[in-house]
Parts: structure tokens; C-alpha cells; sequence
């Protein structure tokens, strides 16, 4: 949907395109815009579960393939950072643009993270739990208000199956391409929150320093959801970034 320079949207840990779409939408005012669903995502027992994040990398190789996207821009959100990260290490010549949101080189989990991951690895749990939904509002760097994005956000997360959920933060824990971030070779964005407490301002500011010539932006207020909460700002700076590379090219 939309004009110019495609860019493909990396889906996150849970809610697959569809809690991207708000994202798409606004992009797709003048751009091109992908989306995808991760293998899991549709159908938990349809194929072989991805057990990396280089499995969900590899997927994504194939999408960009299939639809003979030479360059395209990539967008990774969180989860999506991690395989938009990794496609970058490893196959750098197949990024036209890079865009990060809520990720690290390297993943560190917390103590909710590691709480919620037995939670859903060991019990079976009715959909929209109370106890899950608090780790789902996190995402918003506080406690959120009661309304359409917080129903929106629970509601999209848990289409998600639970034993998807926990394989994938399973792999995140082993999630490193610090010693490789030299190797990406695309105009790289790093937008934080300054609110995000999943993966600290900090640590996102430090993922640019270490991509060479990687643009860094904070998200005032932002949690780990900034591409919801903060969707036109999100938009603003991705847009620009395509903009600054095509005038580079002039």
C-alpha cells in the first residue's frame, strides 16, 4: 500500500502485524509497506517452530527473496529488532535502510521477563490473563491508562500462542550480534524511549554508537511501544531517514 521506497515491518514477540498495522497505516501515507507474520504467528502447528532468532532471520531472507525486494528499508520493533538486527549482520548487502526500536545488541532479561517466560512455558492459561497482561503493560513504560490502546495492545498480544510467546522469549536469551554490529552496511535509526523499561534508553543509545554511522533519536515519554504511542513521531523520523539516503544518492 502507498508510494516510494518499499519498507517491510518486522513483527515483534507477540501480536504479529496486525499491532504493526497503526504503524503501516500512517507509513503508508507515502510509502510502500510490507507486512508479514512470523512463523508461528498464523498457525503455532503448522511446520517446524523457529528456535533462534536466526531461524525468524533466515524467514525473513525469504520474504525479501520471494517478493525480489533488492534493498528494501527494514523497521524492527522489539522482537522484530532482534531478526532485522541479525538479517543485518549476516547478510548486510540485502538492507537498503535500517530502523530500530526497543532492542540491544545484545539481550539482557529481567526478572519479569524471565517470570513471564515459565509462566507461559509451564502453564496453561486462559486467554487475556491478568498475570500476563501485567507484563504486557510494561510495554507502555508505566502503568497505562484505561482505554482503546491498552485493550488494543492486551487484545493483539494474546492472538498470539502462549507457547510461541515463551519459545521466542526463550531465544531472545541467547540473542548477541554485539560483536558484529561493524558488519551492517545500511543508514542505520535507533529510536528509544526514554520511558522503556524492557531495554533501557541507555542501552539503545549505545547499540548506535556501535553500528558506524548509525543516527540515534530519543522518544521523549516513550515506553517499549513508542510505534503506537507515539505513531506520527515514530513516522517522522523514519520517512527522514529514507529522505536524508535518497538525497545521499543525488
Amino acid at each position: 500500500m502507498g508510494r516510494g521506497e518499499p519498507i517491510v515491518l518486522v513483527p515483534g514477540l507477540a501480536g504479529g502485524w496486525r499491532l504493526m498495522a497503526p504503524l503501516a497505516q500512517i507509513l503508508a501515507r507515502r510509502n510502500e509497506v510490507i507486512l508479514y507474520s512470523l512463523r508461528g504467528d498464523c498457525n503455532p502447528f503448522a511446520g517446524p517452530r523457529a528456535t533462534s532468532i536466526a531461524d525468524l532471520a533466515g524467514d525473513l531472507l525469504e520474504v525479501l527473496e520471494q517478493l525480489r525486494l533488492e534493498r528494501p528499508a527494514l523497521c524492527g520493533i522489539s522482537f522484530g529488532g532482534a531478526v532485522a538486527l541479525e538479517l543485518a549482520v549476516e547478510h548486510p548487502r540485502r538492507i537498503g535502510r535500517l530502523i530500530l526500536q526497543g532492542i540491544a545488541g545484545q539481550y539482557r532479561p529481567n526478572l519479569g521477563s524471565t517470570i513471564a517466560r515459565r509462566v507461559l512455558e509451564r502453564f496453561p492459561l486462559p486467554s487475556d490473563n491478568q498475570f500476563v497482561n501485567q507484563f504486557f503493560n510494561l510495554l507502555h513504560g508505566g502503568r497505562p491508562e484505561s482505554g482503546a490502546l491498552a485493550d488494543f495492545v492486551v487484545r493483539r498480544c494474546w492472538e498470539t500462542d502462549q507457547g510461541v510467546m515463551a519459545q521466542r522469549l526463550r531465544a531472545l536469551e541467547t540473542f548477541d550480534v554485539s560483536d558484529r554490529l561493524w558488519q551492517v552496511d545500511a543508514p542505520t535509526l535507533v529510536l528509544a524511549g526514554t520511558r522503556d523499561v524492557i531495554v533501557p534508553h541507555d542501552r539503545q543509545r549505545a547499540l548506535a554508537a556501535a553500528i558506524p554511522g548509525a543516527r540515534f533519536e530519543s522518544l521523549e515519554g516513550a515506553g517499549h511501544i513508542a510505534f503506537l504511542t507515539h505513531g506520527d513521531e515514530v513516522a517522522r523520523h523514519l520517512t527522514g531517514l529514507l529522505r536524508d539516503a535518497r538525497r545521499s544518492l543525488c
